[in-house]
């Protein structure tokens, strides 16, 4: 089984933000997918279902951002899953907005949220796709940047990069991890 996770904040003001953009991610594969997000366990809001004839959860931590790894401690203990049963969709402000870049592992390279995950799973080696949002303007706040709303313009473009990002999720369960990265790692929309 896999797991897919979108990382964000729960609670209705943080919607549409560019830090949940891993909840609209998973939001799009369930709609996709039919795919009903009903179950509350494991500090999560889970659906389970199939992607490829690839049995998966697909979960939305309820922890926020920065205590992720709790949930995704109690998914792995519970379902007796390794690092790498996990993909992580979450947003990153060093590609451009609705930019997509797959990797099978790596450090948290600042994102809290990835922080958590890594330092409760105890591994780096676990498949993300990471999204966009892009850099922070000049004398910005990060947390407010990334607790900011999406522009019109933006939401069109993540209107647009929500297929690939399933698309992508569905090579990855079924192990094609090259695949997606070769087809996804690509520059942003214009």
């Amino acid at each position: 089984m896999k797991v897919i996770v979108g990382l964000g904040n729960p609670g209705r003001q943080y919607e549409r933000t560019r830090h949940n953009i891993g909840f609209a991610a998973i939001d799009y594969i369930a709609g996709k997918n039919q795919i009903e997000i009903s179950s509350k366990k494991h500090k999560a809001l889970i659906g389970s279902g199939y992607l490829g004839g690839q049995k998966v959860l697909l979960v939305k931590p309820q922890t926020f951002m920065n205590l992720s790894g709790e949930s995704l401690r109690g998914v792995m203990d519970f379902y007796k899953l390794e690092p790498s049963d996990f993909i992580v969709i979450f947003d990153d402000i060093s590609l451009d907005v609705g930019q997509l870049r797959i990797r099978r592992k790596g450090s948290a390279g600042g994102h809290n949220g990835i922080k958590s995950i890594i330092s409760h799973l105890g591994s780096m080696d676990f498949p993300r796709i990471k999204i966009g949002v892009g850099e922070k303007p000049k004398g910005y706040d990060l947390a407010d940047y990334v607790l900011g709303h999406f522009s019109k313009g933006e939401i069109e473009i993540y209107d647009d990069v929500f297929p690939d990002v399933d698309d992508a999720v569905k090579l990855m369960v079924m192990d094609d991890i090259s695949g997606a990265m070769n087809q996804y790692n690509k520059k942003a929309r214009k």
